[in-house]
């Protein structure tokens, strides 16, 4: 059995903190709006530039990696996000902010495809589940201190500078690209012994044909249907409060804070959880917890219960992620590279669904709910038939 060594297992863990730098993105919304006179629609093509690069270059990343190896691939995602973070020092226009993020969206595509597959080889098979779990923790616990750090480091910054322009929340992220220089050192500095299949390389033919395979499509739309769970939660919830209880806005934005929180327990609880329990038996507990607690947020008269009940939700959609990879890559392990791409390219559900949300939900206030349901349903599906 493998064992644990905490010097390869930790910095590729640390590269799951940088991983979450692509939620400034809001931050990037944000702050030109209130820095520039943009329109709030032109302003939509910060996330846009930022999250195509999933559809566009999950797929051939891959195959790429699983030519030239995993932290090879992982090392060239940690620079090109680096670059990406610095880039805002040339000014804080939009053309800039556009180019910075169209990075930082590039070099996480590269991060997530290759940065899963590789924390799968540093640990023993059956800690996969817990370890990916762990690692959307860590992600998740960026995620919450990031627009934090960027609006309260990067002005502090800015004035030690002298810098009284607009813009200081761009110091923010030095910091970050400060972090990511390190991680790319320090992984560099480590030797991983990766998994070699044997087997011809992958080509984008080998990989799209995955999709062939009933059981790879079926968890492959579970990736787009989770993350298009949690994107339209997170950038809906507010509405939704707003809506059905009149909660104010600036109230209803900490709706955001709490889900984050929720998924940080969710998240380290079940890294714990899942060295006890079966990865696939811990799914479907999820699977049915999240369509519960979305059904009592549906008819929750009160809104101190939708509060908690928001709590909930996060809790049971937290661990979902990495348990559909962890038993995809489980079930052909050989293949992990090109499965890797064809679920990162899956995230682009967080595009869509959320779209579908917010629509449903200006029809009737429980529109979005359903569409909610209606993914949670499918993922139920194929949380039972994982266990067959």
């Amino acid at each position: 059995m493998k064992k644990i060594n905490p010097v390869v297992v930790v910095p590729v863990l640390l590269s799951f903190f940088v991983v979450s730098f692509i939620d400034l993105v809001g931050t990037g919304v944000d702050e030109l709006r209130q820095d520039s006179n943009t329109p709030q629609y032109v302003l939509q093509l910060i996330p846009f530039v930022a999250l195509i690069w999933f559809f566009l270059l999950s797929i051939p990343v891959g195959v790429w990696q699983d030519k030239v190896g995993k932290k090879r691939v992982l090392n060239y995602g940690l620079l090109i996000t680096a670059v990406g973070l610095v880039m805002p020092v040339l000014g804080n226009t939009l053309p800039v902010i556009l180019a910075a993020f169209a990075l930082l969206g590039i070099g996480n595509t590269i991060l997530q495809v290759s940065a899963n597959p590789l924390l799968v080889d540093v640990v023993p098979s059956n800690r996969t589940s817990s370890y990916l779990s762990f690692s959307q923790f860590i992600k998740a616990l960026g995620s919450m201190i990031g627009p934090f750090v960027a609006g309260m480091f990067g002005p502090w910054i800015a004035r030690l500078l002298g810098d009284d322009s607009p813009g200081s929340w761009r110091y923010g992220l030095y910091l970050f690209a400060l972090i990511t220089i390190l991680s790319w050192i320090w992984l560099s500095m480590i030797k991983i012994e990766e998994s070699k299949p044997e087997r011809e390389p992958a080509t984008l033919k080998s990989s799209i044909g995955l999709l062939g395979n009933s059981y790879v499509l079926l968890m492959v739309l579970g990736i787009f249907a989770v993350v298009g769970i949690d994107v339209a939660i997170n950038s809906n919830i507010g509405t939704f409060l707003s809506g059905k209880f009149g909660v104010g806005e600036d109230a209803a934005k900490y709706a955001k804070s709490l889900y984050f929180l929720a998924k940080m327990v969710g998240t380290f609880t079940g890294a714990l959880l899942l060295t006890r329990i079966a990865s696939n038996k811990f799914f479907i507990g999820s699977s049915v917890l999240l369509g519960l607690s979305l059904v009592a947020l549906a008819f929750t008269p009160s809104e101190t219960s939708a509060w908690v009940i928001i709590f909930i939700v996060s809790l049971g959609a937290s661990n979902i992620f990495p348990l559909i990879f962890s038993l995809t890559v489980a079930r052909m392990p050989d293949r992990a590279n090109e499965i890797s791409g064809l679920m990162m390219m899956a995230i682009s559900g967080g595009a869509l669904i959320p779209f579908l949300v917010g629509y449903s939900m200006s029809l009737y206030i429980n529109g979005g709910i359903l569409v909610l349901l209606v993914c949670t349903i499918y993922l139920i599906i194929i949380s039972i038939r994982s266990l067959r």
